[in-house]
């Protein structure tokens, strides 16, 4: 099944919603800042993203991890009684990724809905299909080379290129995205591989908070890479899984970089926070 696609639209939505670390800390008080939440789902991705704006907040999720587990913790980061989102993106269609976005379409009003394009295979993607026009949410597909803009603050695409977009390995199909906002930068990476990790532009990579490739699997996270995006603070989405997630071989790469790692699996779900460009990093589970 296809999913419409209008870029015009989605232009519009985002005019009506939106209208380098200098250090690391780990606990402290909330407040107004920008955040990016990491939210414990299992084996899954799930992150929101919370930008203060002009009196509002713009809302973005990054995946849904695989089922309706990500309904709790969304309500356990965003304010009481809020059921809208801005914008849901879709890295790419494996399960683990959108069977919580079934859920999402059902119980939040949601602005858009971006995806690269690649429909998935199983039949839980049909449900997804079916949520999206139910709930009458427009679909747009983003690849390398567009951008999203709230204000002075943008949310590059860096990948699919058309190659990645037609492998036949649907991790090659992720949507890679850098999120530039008030003086620090935040890489969402769905699971790539090394072979894309490879083709990515060096000079898009910095940024000062990763979220790591495919759940820490030993196939990603190379040392060029890690090298070349140079995080303060990396996150790996993981649960209970038979892969082997996240693997020493990926855990010593990111250590050997100085990257202070955080886990939704020992974490708990994970929020990191910024101010004049200092990280502020609160896990759930902290001191457990």
């Amino acid at each position: 099944m296809r999913l419409s696609d209008n870029k015009a639209l989605v232009l519009v939505l985002l005019l009506l919603a939106a209208n380098v670390a200098l250090g690391l800390r780990i606990g402290g008080p909330g407040g107004d800042e920008p955040s990016i939440a990491f939210l414990d789902v299992g084996q899954g991705d799930a992150s929101l993203i919370t930008l203060p704006s002009g009196g509002r907040v713009v809302q973005i999720l990054i995946d849904g991890g695989p089922n309706a587990g990500v309904l709790p913790a969304l309500e356990a980061v965003m304010p009481d009684g809020d059921r809208s989102i801005d914008l849901v993106m879709l890295t790419h269609p494996q399960l683990d990724h959108f069977g919580g976005l079934i859920d999402v379409m059902k119980r939040y009003r949601v602005g858009a809905f971006i995806w690269s394009g690649r429909a998935g295979t199983v039949d839980a993607w049909d449900d997804l299909v079916r949520a999206i026009r139910e709930a009458g949410v427009p679909a747009v597909a983003l690849g390398s080379g567009d951008a999203i803009r709230f204000g002075d603050r943008t949310l590059a695409v860096l990948h699919p290129d058309r190659t990645g977009l037609v492998s036949g390995e649907l991790n090659d199909s992720s949507l890679v995205m850098r999120l530039d906002a008030d003086g620090v930068r935040a890489l969402f990476t769905g699971d790539i591989a090394s072979n894309v990790e490879r083709r990515l532009s060096p000079d898009e990579l910095a940024a000062d908070v990763l979220k790591v490739p495919h759940h820490g699997s030993k196939y990603s996270s190379g040392k060029e890479f890690l090298e070349r995006v140079g995080p303060k603070a990396a996150f790996i989405e993981v649960g209970k899984n038979n892969y082997g997630h996240p693997t020493p071989d990926a855990l010593a790469r990111l250590a050997a970089i100085g990257s202070r790692i955080f886990r939704t699996d020992r974490d708990g779900t994970v929020i990191v926070r910024w101010n004049g460009g200092k990280l502020l990093v609160l896990p759930s589970k902290q001191g457990e």
